[in-house]
């Protein structure tokens, strides 16, 4: 009967220490996680927008050249 206890009593206390520990890594994650957003976006971000403005700017130029009627047919 004490064995039962005792496994029961183990089984609760690893439970708790496995939740006191979640507590503590999840917001350590997501705070790190927020901490490399921000540094990436201070330091990328320039050359990001300038490369997807001109991804934008070469698709809009794709499509002009679709709506442009063919001269050659």
């Amino acid at each position: 009967m004490t064995a039962k206890f005792v496994e029961a009593a183990t089984s609760h206390a690893t439970s708790t220490a496995f939740a006191a520990l979640i507590w503590w890594v999840v917001p350590v994650v997501l705070v790190s996680l927020a901490i490399g957003y921000v540094l990436w976006t201070s330091k990328f971000k320039d050359n990001f927008d300038n490369e997807t403005n001109r991804s934008v700017n070469k698709f809009h130029l794709f499509q002009q050249t679709l709506r442009e009627p063919n001269s050659e047919h």
